[in-house]
C-alpha cells in the first residue's frame, strides 16, 4: 500500500506583547484535517532565531511531507500575504522570545543570498483571491524569525527534489478575515498547491 502523503503546516507562538498568534492557531485547526487527500501534520513552533528552524528540519526529517507551508504573523497587513523571497540575513529589530536579538547576521554562514519559494504562488493567488480571501504575493517575509524559519526551510530544501514550500504571513483577526476565513484560505492555498505541477504566469511586479 502507498503510503499517504502528508502536508506539513506550521504557525508560532505567540511572541512580544501578543497573547495569541493566529498563525499558530491556524496549524492548530487544520491538524489531522485531510487536504487533497493527504494527512495534514500541525505544527506550533518557537518564536526564537535557531529553535525553530532546528525543529521544523527535524519535522520535515521525520515526517517527510510532500508539502511544507510554514505560516507566520504580520499585524500590520489586511490580506494574506504569499511570500516570494526568503533572505540570508537576521536583523532584530526586537529581541525573540528567548531573548536573542541577532543584527546583520546571516541565517545560514556559507549559504545563498536567497532562495526563491517553490510554491506555485500565482496560480494560489488567482484561486484564493477568487474564492473571496483578500490575498496577495510579497516580496519581502522581513529580517525576523518569520524570514528565518522561511529561509531554513528553503535551504533545505534545495536538497530535495521531492518536497516543495514556502512561507504565508497572515494578518491579525478582524471583521475582514476572521479565524474560519484565515484557516479555510490557508487550506484553499494549500490544495492548490498540491494539485498545481506548474505554476501560471502572470505580470504582478511592483514599480514604486
Amino acid at each position: 500500500m502507498t503510503p499517504l502523503r502528508k502536508i506539513l503546516i506550521t504557525g508560532f507562538e505567540p511572541f512580544a506583547e501578543a497573547k495569541s498568534n493566529p498563525s499558530g492557531e491556524i496549524a492548530r485547526a487544520l491538524d489531522h484535517e485531510s487536504i487533497a487527500g493527504c494527512a495534514v501534520v500541525g505544527r506550533i513552533l518557537p518564536a526564537e532565531f535557531g529553535g525553530a528552524g532546528r525543529q521544523l528540519i527535524d519535522m520535515i526529517q521525520t515526517l517527510e511531507p510532500t508539502l511544507v507551508l510554514c505560516l507566520g504573523l504580520a499585524a500590520s497587513r489586511r490580506t494574506i500575504s504569499l511570500e516570494r523571497v526568503a533572505v540570508n540575513l537576521d536583523d532584530a529589530r526586537i529581541s525573540d522570545n528567548a531573548g536573542q536579538q541577532p543584527i546583520d547576521q546571516p541565517v545560514i554562514d556559507a549559504a545563498p543570498t536567497a532562495y526563491l519559494t517553490t510554491l506555485p504562488i500565482e496560480a494560489m493567488l488567482g484561486g484564493m483571491t477568487s474564492a473571496g480571501y483578500p490575498t496577495e504575493l510579497s516580496s519581502s517575509a522581513g529580517n525576523f524569525v518569520c524570514n528565518h524559519l522561511f529561509f531554513a526551510l528553503m535551504h533545505e530544501l534545495d536538497q530535495r527534489s521531492d518536497m516543495r514550500g514556502g512561507f504565508i504571513h497572515v494578518p491579525a483577526l478582524s471583521e475582514r478575515l476572521s479565524h474560519e476565513q484565515l484557516v479555510a484560505g490557508v487550506a484553499l492555498g494549500a490544495k492548490i498547491a498540491m494539485e498545481t505541477s506548474v505554476d501560471v504566469v502572470t505580470p504582478g511586479g511592483r514599480i514604486d
